[in-house]
């Protein structure tokens, strides 16, 4: 009986994000951000995507390509301290920016991954954050209603995968990855490195291959990956 291979092509995985997409990209800054995957999907140009993750990257970089390239309907976030043009774009109404407190952003995303409808909160309760929310009382105290998040599709990296999908995150590269690739209909992953199934340990194992529908080999990691390849040599 031959074992599940779920290794596929970059062109092939770009392929399966359609228009009108909703898009998980996984990574906090240049940790455990999918770069390959990003610029793969920069040649295959799906348009009027809502991308999901906690930043836009810096100028020029992982998903501000894509936002620069006019892709993006619409992102939601947590921050955009760090990138000038999409703050600029916003402004401008070029692209819509649905904001989130981190913290928030990550519950509502293990919230759609658990199958949750939402999660309760009195974060941000007498702030801007909560107009528009529906409130309700719980145990005498007021919290806000905050949906769930899920989408069709999750960007993902990790460092270390075996042919059916079973995935290793490399320390803060384990940040939003884990919950966005248990919160898509499908997830793609782009690893550094991947293994014959049975190999890894399975106490070593982040997220279980059930989650998983395609696997990218990284052939050479870019300039992007600037971090990980400083922790390798140090290492």
């Amino acid at each position: 009986m031959s074992m599940i291979d779920k290794n596929t092509t970059r062109k092939e995985a770009a392929a399966l994000v359609r228009d009108g997409a909703s898009v998980m990209v996984g990574g906090f800054g240049v940790p455990g951000t999918p770069f390959i995957l990003i610029d793969a999907l920069l040649e295959q140009k799906p348009s009027n995507l809502t991308l999901i993750k906690n930043e836009a990257n810096e100028d020029g970089m992982g998903i501000s390509k894509i936002i620069e390239a006019g892709m993006c309907r619409k992102l939601i976030t947590s921050h955009l301290g760090l990138n000038s043009t999409v703050i600029g774009m916003m402004n401008e109404k070029k692209i819509e920016v649905e904001f989130h407190p981190q913290g928030i952003l990550a519950e509502k995303i293990r919230a759609g991954g658990a199958g949750l409808a939402g999660i309760l909160t009195d974060i941000g309760i007498d702030t801007i954050i909560s107009e528009g929310k529906t409130k309700v009382e719980v145990n005498g105290e007021t919290v806000m209603v905050e949906e769930s998040l899920n989408a069709d599709v999750a960007l993902i990296h990790a460092a270390k995968a075996d042919r059916m999908g079973n995935m290793v995150y490399e320390k803060t590269a384990r940040n939003f990855n884990p919950l966005m690739a248990s919160a898509a209909s499908t997830v793609i992953v782009e690893t550094e490195e991947i293994v014959e199934t049975g190999t890894l340990s399975p106490d070593e194992i982040h997220t279980p291959a059930a989650f998983v529908d395609h696997i990218v080999v990284i052939d050479n990691l870019t300039e992007e990956y600037g971090v990980l390849q400083s922790h390798v040599i140090q290492d």
